[in-house]
């Protein structure tokens, strides 16, 4: 650490010392997108800044139960160490935890400083990245759902859903929220200084979207982070339980993650933007469209990456199950809302809950970036209920199909980079063989008694 920079954090430290921040909670996304970190002391904030902190490179190979995949440089290697050195700039003072500051970290292989290929933070730079050696800085703006759960032990799970308010979808207020979640939320993730716009309750009784302001990519992913995390500390200090599972009832409605997506250029115009063109899109627009249809298969094992995201598909659903787009279209695949001038966007809707948001939007900007580089044309929008397997590809319809996808993608996969690529896809298909040897609930009732 430069003298200058030991300098900056020396007074940054004493700075949060004054605020009554004693210790600073330093936070990585795993894979799965998941919070991973430690709480130092405040005093070890300047080591933690040039030395880093020492985590198991296995924790990114490990699921949400504990279970080990065997990915290059984890278990076989003898778990060796990553660094994780805290990004002052992210740094922020928790407002419902008082004298703990947050912050994301850096995560950095110990013997080249570069790095590991597994840091979904790290993707997306790296995707950003070829984006700006072209020139064009891409804005996102997350929208994300999830379900609030009430503790319940008669029930299997041992939860039921918040508030049960049928067709209250688009509401506020105490008829369909009584216990006032939803303000109570709003206020401390704006403290959080997360730029949340507002929020409401959705379809499903106890379901909620809150709706983050756009910004550039890395910073909406990071904001995207946090919000989840967010989202379940709140729930947790509340007795309650915040998913973002895909679909959590068989009876109820899925959770999405809708990215809107633009690209600026280098004066800070919107590309997307051309009114005299078809549909109002520029060439760029349309062409980064392209590409998000043509690697939407791939790209569903990043944006529906569990066994339960493909529950929430279908004919008989709202969420989007086909390759399409359509004009300001909540039934296709990539909607093109209204708006134009500095408003232009892609609102790809194929995505859950459970997306990684790094993940999610490194894919979308790099099948967005193979398009422009094709200069291919996308199809003719779709009208109504877009349900024609005639007129358009289904996406894949399980986890697997997906991940085989992904795989057979190489044009993304190179986009994304192959150590990165293999180790989710081990990852992953270890995840889908677990839940393919675990005998279900649906089982017994369909087969204990009559066979």
């Amino acid at each position: 650490m430069s003298a200058e920079t030991a300098d900056r954090v020396h007074r940054r430290t004493e700075a949060l010392a004054a605020e009554g921040i004693d210790v600073v909670r330093v936070a990585y996304p795993d894979m799965m997108g998941s919070d991973r970190g430690r709480d130092i002391l405040l005093h070890h904030l300047p080591h933690a800044v040039g030395h880093g902190l020492a985590f198991s490179r296995a924790v990114y190979h490990t699921a949400a139960l504990g279970d080990h995949s065997y990915i290059p440089g984890g278990l076989e290697a003898g778990m060796p160490d990553f660094l994780v050195r805290p990004d002052l700039t992210t740094l922020v003072a928790l407002p419902w935890e008082p004298g703990v500051a947050w912050c994301i970290g850096d995560v950095r292989d110990p013997a080249t400083g570069l790095p590991v290929p597994e840091s979904p933070r790290d993707l997306l730079r790296q995707v950003i990245g070829r984006l700006l050696d072209a020139d064009l800085t891409a804005v996102v703006g997350p929208e994300l759902e999830y379900v609030l759960l009430d503790p319940d032990p008669d029930s299997p799970v041992g939860w039921r859903r918040y508030a049960p308010a049928p067709g209250h979808v688009y509401t506020t207020g105490r008829k369909s929220d009584p216990d006032g979640h939803l303000l109570r939320t709003l206020r401390a993730l704006h403290a959080l200084g997360l730029d949340v716009s507002g929020g409401n309750r959705e379809f499903d009784s106890g379901q909620f979207e809150i709706n983050l302001s756009h910004s550039e990519a890395l910073d909406a992913a990071d904001r995207a982070f946090r919000f989840k995390a967010a989202i379940k500390e709140l729930a947790h200090a509340e007795g309650r339980l915040a998913t973002f599972m895909a679909k959590p009832f068989n009876d109820g409605g899925g959770s999405g993650c809708h990215v809107h997506l633009s690209l600026v250029d280098a004066e800070g115009r919107n590309v997307f933007d051309a009114p005299r063109e078809p549909y109002g899109l520029s060439a760029p627009a349309r062409h980064a469209l392209a590409g998000v249809l043509a690697h939407a298969p791939a790209l569903s094992a990043l944006l529906n990456p569990t066994v339960n995201s493909y529950k929430r598909f279908g004919p008989d659903t709202t969420a989007p199950w086909l390759v399409n787009w359509g004009l300001d279209n909540r039934n296709a695949l990539v909607r093109v809302p209204p708006e134009r001038g500095g408003a232009a966007r892609l609102e790809a809707r194929l995505g859950d809950a459970t997306a990684n948001p790094y993940l999610a939007i490194a894919g979308l900007l790099a099948a967005a970036h193979l398009g422009i580089a094709a200069a291919e044309e996308p199809p003719a929008p779709m009208t109504g209920e877009g349900r024609d397997r005639g007129t358009a590809t289904p996406l894949p319809t399980d986890l697997g199909r997906a991940l085989d996808a992904l795989e057979g993608d190489d044009q993304l996969t190179d986009a994304l980079g192959k150590p990165f690529v293999d180790a989710f896809l081990t990852f992953k298909r270890d995840e889908l063989a677990r839940f393919q040897r675990y005998v279900t609930d649906w089982e017994f009732r369909e087969y204990a008694r009559l066979v």
